[in-house]
């Protein structure tokens, strides 16, 4: 079944770019150093480094085999560069992981924007049945509760009669993805005022990425798109137009937000959150699917996916010159000690 509509953007407004100077460039956004954390999330280095450990401990998983770093390698580029995941047992996922840096500023989470928090998001992983395969969240609340490094460290973080919980687990995780931004890009130094940070060349490919309209939903800090208000959610049909590459790359088999599922709204089926542009030349493979593999390919079929032109050599070139551009500075994430078990179970 393809899904085909043309794109909004009725709601998007258009920007004027003019010289280097961060006020003038109205859709592009240098990314902060940091991220504010939630009202109800406040983040303390206690919670960090607890985020953290969880992070990389396998033992969330129903066999102790998987952790949310291995598929967001946060040593790396914050994916597994796989098409699509692998889970426990080996299980194959139905989508690519996207990257963990900078997801703090997407407006909403996972491909197809259903969940619009981390927080939201860090809970998902564990009960999936292809990923880490927790049967509920009790079981992961027990795993977790009956190693003694962590029942102490959840009693100094989040304090309360039962400072464990699926929810708190879920709120430390967040707090140190918070943490994971990259900063700093030549692009950022370009829109700070430093001309000489891009080559002519990468500013010509700025010019074209403006002038083709990718800015209208590529834009904001991530250039994933705005946040918009009442908590709605910046979504965009994709594939947009009828085009070759939607069955070379199998571009519809999977519908987008939903799925599919007849119990969702039907207008937003078919339709995906706009991905993050930070890093991109580092995050290959492309696509909700991971079914291209180079740059150059994946602007090649956006072009023709979603603004119905097919782009010249020249234009594809500039464009992944000025992309390579957006790539920031990832701080160093050492492995974490983790605290040691008491024999635990891998079976509850």
């Amino acid at each position: 079944m393809t899904i085909l509509r043309s794109t909004v953007v009725s709601t998007i407004m258009l920007f004027t770019f003019t010289s280097p100077a961060f006020a003038d460039f109205g859709s592009f956004v240098p990314l902060p150093y940091s991220v504010p954390a939630p009202k109800d999330n406040p983040s303390t280095p206690e919670k960090i480094s607890l985020g953290k450990q969880l992070f990389f401990d396998a033992r969330l998983s129903v066999d102790g085999t998987v952790s949310c770093n291995s598929c967001h390698d946060v040593q790396g580029n914050g994916t597994d560069s796989r098409s699509t995941s692998v889970g426990v047992k080996g299980q194959i996922g139905g989508r690519s992981a996207p990257s963990v840096w900078n997801a703090a500023f997407l407006s909403a989470q996972m491909w197809d924007g259903r969940l619009p928090t981390l927080e939201d998001q860090a809970k998902g992983p564990i009960l999936n049945p292809i990923e880490m395969a927790m049967p509920h969240p009790d079981a992961a609340v027990s795993r977790i509760s009956s190693i003694p490094g962590y029942a102490e460290q959840f009693a100094k973080v989040f304090g309360g009669e039962t400072p464990v919980t699926y929810d708190n687990i879920a709120r430390a995780i967040a707090t140190y993805e918070r943490t994971l931004i990259t900063p700093n890009s030549r692009f950022d130094q370009y829109l700070l005022g430093n001309s000489a940070a891009l080559t002519r060349k990468e500013q010509n490919g700025m010019e074209t990425f403006r002038s083709l309209g990718c800015h209208r939903c590529h834009r904001g800090p991530a250039m994933a798109g705005p946040k918009l208000a009442n908590g709605q959610i910046f979504l965009q049909w994709f594939p947009a137009f009828p085009n070759p590459y939607i069955d070379e790359f199998k571009l519809t088999e999977d519908l987008g937000y939903n799925n599919g599922k007849e119990d969702e709204l039907e207008v937003r089926r078919g339709k995906w959150r706009v991905p993050s542009l930070r890093n991109i030349a580092n995050t290959a493979p492309y696509f909700h699917n991971g079914s291209v593999k180079s740059l150059d390919k994946a602007v090649r079929v956006m072009a023709r996916s979603q603004l119905n032109r097919e782009l010249s050599n020249y234009e594809a070139d500039v464009l992944v010159a000025f992309l390579k551009t957006l790539t920031g500075e990832y701080s160093i994430q050492a492995t974490p000690m983790l605290p040691a078990d008491m024999k635990v179970s891998l079976k509850e």
